[in-house]
């Protein structure tokens, strides 16, 4: 690392620290050529998680955009915002294992995962997510949908 002081490449660690929950380390350095003490930290630097929208376009993962979406289906249902806060969490940590190979996940994907979740939960709120995601245009859609949630429940 470089020194701030005299600009040398060589230096000493003398102390290390783990820090926000082993998420970063903090080192306390010592210049060889001055004697000069300084602080460094590391961090991983990990690719974000991105989501493949439908015309191919990459933009990062956004669980609280995902959260606003579930909380919708969601409202005036019996659920408390902590469940749908853990729906949410779920529903991601489902995406990112579905895509942890190459850190992406499409949005077609994504959708699939949600109906999936929603359905074994609530009805109401797989309706009104499918609604949105499927692009519903007629009320025949609708009455489909509902067809197929009064067979499967059977």
């Amino acid at each position: 690392m470089r020194c701030p002081y005299c600009g040398s490449l060589d230096d000493k660690v003398i102390e290390s620290r783990t820090m926000l929950n082993g998420e970063s380390i903090r080192r306390r350095r010592e210049c060889i050529s001055c004697g000069y003490r300084f602080t460094s930290f590391e961090r991983l630097d990990e690719k974000p998680f991105m989501l493949v929208k439908r015309d191919g376009r990459r933009q990062p993962f956004d669980r609280a955009k995902l959260e606003r979406g579930i909380e919708r289906a969601f409202e005036k249902r019996p659920f408390s915002s902590s469940q749908i806060a853990q729906i949410s969490i779920d529903i991601e940590d489902l995406a990112i294992k579905k895509g942890r190979e190459n850190r992406e996940i499409s949005t077609n994907d994504l959708g699939e995962i949600v109906l999936e979740k929603l359905y074994s939960l609530d009805k109401v709120a797989y309706i009104r997510f499918a609604s949105v995601y499927k692009k519903f245009e007629s009320l025949e859609q609708f009455i489909n949908e509902i067809k197929y949630c009064e067979k499967e429940g059977n």
